[in-house]
């Protein structure tokens, strides 16, 4: 008796499944994970400076002994600030360009797999077509 639901491994091609379906998914799964890498990596670096500079600025703070001293941190706060702006304005830079490099990562990732299905899809149909003759 057989099972008329039992599985044809010889209609079923796994490397057409896996070049179609699995391939893309795993190279998109792994560019993903790139990015999300390089992504956390500048999100810690850029937290670790801007704590070492907090922590910096706490440490001239607890420093000043007199009005002299507050001036001078008061004025020194300016070069802080601007310090801060520039490294802020820097990290944001990096991370347009981490998106930017994943989009246009994402896009040619796409566009190959619809190439391979579009190519495939033109086998399937020039072999159905020979059959049918």
């Amino acid at each position: 008796m057989t099972n008329a639901f039992a599985f044809n491994t010889k209609q079923f091609d796994t490397a057409q499944l896996d070049s179609l379906f699995f391939a893309p998914a795993r190279a998109f799964a792994a560019l993903s994970v790139d990015y999300t890498e390089k992504l956390v990596n500048a999100q810690l670096e850029a937290t670790k400076t801007y704590a070492d500079t907090g922590l910096a600025q706490l440490r001239s703070l607890v420093e000043v002994k007199d009005a002299e001293g507050l001036k001078s941190y008061l004025e020194g706060q300016q070069e802080v600030a601007k310090d801060l702006t520039e490294r802020l304005k820097g990290d944001s830079e990096k991370v347009v360009a981490l998106q930017q490099e994943f989009v246009q990562e994402s896009q040619k990732l796409t566009e190959s797999s619809v190439k391979r299905a579009q190519e495939s899809a033109k086998e399937a149909s020039e072999t159905a077509t020979k059959a049918a003759k």
